[in-house]
């Protein structure tokens, strides 16, 4: 169909072309001749892009946009503070994941750890938005963190175990021989039904929900994650004891766990390496404890005179018992137990009697000849795998797996130890700072959100303002440099030495000056003699 005469009249630049469109072909745009084509000898015109349209009888260009659209734009307001001091404390991981990864899975993998600790709770889709808004982009840039990639990542993270295992290895080989490893494990639900991992064990029944088992094993002395491991939530404690210290090649230190990790159950990994130790409580029905009377305590725990011990040697075997009753305890315990009895009619003195006598005791087994003290310190200690794994479910919030299937969850729990990692590294950084004597961890990592940084001007990135008692905190941790110090001003004379009585001899050698003679006293003020002006 020919271009209406009207149409091509029209004024519109040179070297360019109008061509019909639409359904009606009553639509017309002018396109550029951008230059020609050699065909078989013939010069063919080239048109070029549209650069206008023929509306109502006149020309009108299409206008280029000169700025991008704000869902373009870069990002020109990131999380600082938190990144930075995260970045500090946590820096020292990447060479130990560099010896087993390649640098861009370490990276990966470092950027996830750090994500889901200035983050708690946050899930892989939205690793990417978080890690766009923050300052981990600036020192770590180009790191691939889309839905889809993390995904695949964590399943390849799965597959290739044996570098999780050789990574967890590394760590305890690093470990001192006279440190002590608190070994415990926690549940995180797991309600997948295609893993292996995910299992009803006895109190998953109770609770009504499938869970998994990650047992852990936390340096005292560094107060820090060395390693850990997942397991089926139905195999018991003392079946996973020995798979967890043979696969993490545990062979030095000195192992404090609960009645759960029995010696029994890794005796075999005790024999073989000699710089490995074990100091565990037995039960109270164990026969030890009847056949070397550890329950007739012969003293006085020294520094804490409300404690009493024994230590015996075990017969035949390598090894020692010591017990200690806590009175407060012990009279906590009855207490309870007479509550208990009272509630459900159960009372009985001669049950009670034979009660008393364990009511606030405890007996440790240890293949060292320590002091009683030393062996009551280093059980009392076992605690802190408590805060652990409370810190690990609480602050971390990672009270559940999210992902599926075998590989997934291994890959997964392996980032989310990186993050427990982190977290204590950060804990201990805030302990040193004296932090947290005034702020809990949480109110800490608000605090550091709120710092943030700007690319205002010339495209410098800039602190915005902030309180003035978060400056200090900044300040406290050195993310932001200390105020000078206005000089000390010279030591002047001290306080009285103007007025001090001089001795007999400085009196005679400082030199006599003669005064002029006044004016009588009170001549000033002496009455004029009569007559005189």
């Amino acid at each position: 169909m020919p271009i209406p005469k009207e149409i091509l009249a029209v004024e519109r630049p040179k070297n360019t072309v109008v061509i019909a469109y639409g359904k009606n072909k009553d639509r017309f745009a002018v396109r550029q001749r951008v230059g020609c084509r050699n065909i078989d000898g013939r010069h063919l015109p080239v048109n070029g892009p549209t650069i206008g349209h023929i509306i109502d009888g006149r020309y009108v260009p299409i206008i280029k946009e000169t700025t991008a659209p704000v869902s373009q734009a870069r990002i020109d307001m990131k999380d600082w503070a938190d990144i930075i001091l995260f970045d500090n404390v946590f820096r020292r991981m990447l060479p130990e994941l560099q010896k087993v990864y390649c640098q861009a899975d370490a990276q990966k993998l470092y950027c996830i750890a750090i994500l889901r600790v200035c983050d708690p709770g946050i899930k892989d889709n939205e690793l990417k938005a978080a890690y766009d808004d923050c300052f981990l982009s600036e020192l770590y840039p180009d790191v691939a963190l889309s839905k889809n990639t993390v995904s695949a990542f964590l399943q390849n993270l799965g597959k290739a175990v044996s570098k999780i295992v050789q990574f967890m290895r590394n760590r305890t080989a690093a470990v001192s021989m006279d440190h002590h490893l608190l070994v415990d494990g926690t549940l995180k639900s797991d309600e997948s039904s295609v893993n292996s991992l995910s299992d009803f064990s006895w109190k998953a029944k109770i609770k009504g929900r499938r869970d998994i088992s990650v047992l852990f094993a936390f340096d005292l002395e560094e107060m820090e994650l060395v390693c850990s491991k997942c397991f089926p939530e139905n195999m018991l404690d003392s079946t996973s004891y020995e798979s967890f210290i043979t696969e993490n090649r545990i062979t030095k230190g000195i192992i404090v766990a609960d009645k759960g990790f029995p010696e029994s159950a890794a005796h075999e990994q005790f024999v073989e390496h000699p710089d490995l130790h074990y100091l565990n409580p037995i039960k109270r029905n164990s026969k030890f404890i009847e056949r070397h009377h550890m329950l007739d305590f012969t003293g006085i725990l020294p520094g804490d005179g409300s404690i009493t011990y024994r230590k015996e040697k075990c017969e035949g075997l390598d090894k020692w018992l010591y017990s200690f009753r806590d009175s407060s305890k012990a009279a906590a315990e009855e207490q309870d137990w007479l509550r208990r009895a009272k509630e459900n009619g159960t009372y009985d003195l001669d049950v009670l009697k034979k009660k008393q006598r364990t009511f606030g005791t405890i007996v440790l087994e240890c293949d060292l000849d320590i002091p009683p003290e030393v062996a009551y310190k280093a059980y009392s200690k076992r605690w802190e795998i408590e805060i652990v794994m409370r810190f690990y479910k609480s602050a971390c919030d990672f009270d559940e797996t999210r992902v599926h299937d075998d590989y997934s969850v291994i890959g997964s729990e392996f980032c989310d130890f990186l993050a427990a990692v982190l977290t204590f590294r950060l804990l201990k950084t805030f302990g040193q700072a004296g932090l947290l004597e005034r702020y809990t961890y949480k109110k800490l990592l608000s605090i550091l959100v709120r710092a943030k940084k700007a690319r205002l001007d010339r495209g410098d990135w800039q602190l915005i303002r902030i309180n003035p008692s978060h400056t200090v905190i900044l300040q406290t941790l050195g993310l932001l440099p200390k105020p000078e110090e206005p000089p000390k001003k010279k030591r002047g004379r001290p306080k009285g030495s103007k007025n001090q009585t001089k001795s007999p001899k400085e009196k005679s050698e400082q030199p006599v000056v003669k005064r002029r003679p006044g004016r009588p006293k009170g001549s000033k003020n002496r009455p004029k003699p009569t007559g005189q002006s």
